[in-house]
């Protein structure tokens, strides 16, 4: 099997660079950039500004477009829209702390994420209203953004309560002080400046932990994978974390590091094993299919190559790599077993097709990771923070402590091997000069 796999890796990385040949050609001199401007700190609508815009999300791809050469025509988007906006190609990315969510992964791309944030409840009146399951009442109003992540968020934590969709965000704060609702639903970074605005107002939470990334379309590839390196190099230098003190106001944790990057996207990856086990279910299809799993772990071990051919690394040894996405199976079958353990199906809830949406989402973001395993760092890496960042980054609520295990196992192993790696190419390279030298 393992031959088998390996020749089908090399038939595809062949490929695989003969498409980025073709697809990687000419940098756009122009970036059609869609924002909310509603959503402070993210995105801010500021006339008399060059873009008419302020805010972390609007600096941050400011400063890329600077550093790329690139013109940017700046777009609006309202929230309810932001996937029909997407699927229409109105734009070539949205940046304005767009939450990661399934539905969004399956629609588009998402870059490294670039920054963290939680769901708040902001109560105006404190003593009325102590405790987050305070709110969980028919007799409380709660106020959210229309069509926005926090919308789905407050339906979850808060079933019971009156929930008052407001379409335009700058309403929701506004409704909460004229005394029309009980409390509205925010984030960390958006609640702060709130609460600003409405003194004695009080945050109850955070009860979720978010990620904020780019959202790109399905087929800009070339794109996405260029915002990645970028991300990468700014957090490296320090200057992404710079911003988020600037503009939100803390800093940390950092979100665009190799390895936390990696263990989101895997996160990302494992989120979508419930609609992908339902949607099995729905055409009659068997859990496991040791024939794509070849065909999937060749795709895996061609797009590492490519990325390490990219990047100037040796591709790291291909056992480890397969050893990391074998891991990462067994996993998503553990997650695919829990779900059909569950036989009844949300009401209303959609499930996206199996052949024409989720397998090519989780391709999507099978490139990022493969990107990731290269970008991996060689030195300061140990087993202790391999388990932990897989602790705080892998959050699938159903993901069983023997499936985190085996892949912070397989990752760790992963990251020693290409650390051995490099380390024997580092050291066989004086040598070689020397001799060549002497030979001179």
């Amino acid at each position: 099997m393992t031959t088998h796999v390996h020749a089908i890796c090399r038939h595809i990385a062949s490929l695989l660079l003969a498409v980025s040949a073709i697809s990687g050609a000419a940098e756009p001199s122009r970036l059609r950039v869609a924002t909310s401007g509603d959503y402070p700190p993210f995105s801010i609508a500021t006339p008399g500004t060059p873009s008419g815009f302020r805010g972390f999300e609007i600096a941050l791809i400011e400063r890329f477009a600077a550093e790329r050469g690139i013109e940017i025509e700046w777009l609006s988007f309202r929230w309810p829209r932001l996937l029909d906006d997407l699927a229409a190609d109105r734009f070539d990315v949205a940046a304005s702390g767009v939450t990661l969510r399934p539905e969004r992964s399956v629609a588009g791309r998402f870059s490294v994420s670039t920054a963290a944030s939680g769901a708040v409840a902001l109560v105006a009146d404190p003593a009325a209203h102590p405790t987050l399951e305070s709110l969980d009442s028919p007799r409380v109003r709660i106020g959210v953004n229309a069509g926005g992540h926090l919308e789905r968020v407050a339906a979850q934590r808060f079933p019971r309560a009156n929930r008052i969709a407001i379409p335009d965000n700058r309403g929701v704060l506004a409704a909460l002080a004229r005394g029309q609702l009980d409390a509205v639903v925010s984030d960390t970074h958006e609640a702060t400046l709130w609460r600003r605005e409405l003194p004695g107002s009080a945050s109850l939470g955070p009860f979720t932990r978010d990620r904020k990334a780019w959202l790109l379309g399905a087929s800009q590839a070339a794109l996405a994978a260029d915002l990645d390196d970028w991300l990468l190099a700014r957090e490296a230098d320090g200057s992404l974390d710079a911003l988020r003190a600037s503009e939100l106001g803390e800093t940390g944790p950092p979100s665009a590091e190799p390895l936390q990057a990696l263990c989101a996207a895997l996160d990302e990856r494992l989120s979508l094993m419930r609609w992908v086990a339902l949607a099995k279910r729905r055409g009659g299809l068997p859990l496991e299919v040791p024939e794509r799993e070849a065909r999937v772990v060749a795709a895996a071990l061609a797009a590492v190559s490519e990325a390490a051919l990219r990047a100037g690394h040796p591709a790291p040894p291909q056992g480890a790599v397969e050893d990391f996405f074998r891991a990462q199976f067994e996993a998503a079958k553990q997650l695919q077993r829990s779900a059909l353990a569950n036989t009844q199906l949300p009401s209303g809830e959609h499930v996206p097709d199996l052949q024409e949406q989720l397998r090519p989402a989780l391709l999507r973001i099978g490139e990022r990771v493969a990107r990731l395993i290269v970008a991996l760092p060689s030195e300061g890496v140990d087993a202790q923070l391999v388990k932990e960042t897989v602790r705080d980054e892998l959050r699938v609520p159903q993901l069983s402590p023997t499936s985190r295990q085996r892949l912070a196992e397989a990752l760790m192993a992963l990251v020693e091997e290409t650390a051995a790696q490099r380390t024997s190419a580092r050291a066989s390279t004086p040598a070689s000069t020397g001799s060549a030298r002497q030979a001179a």
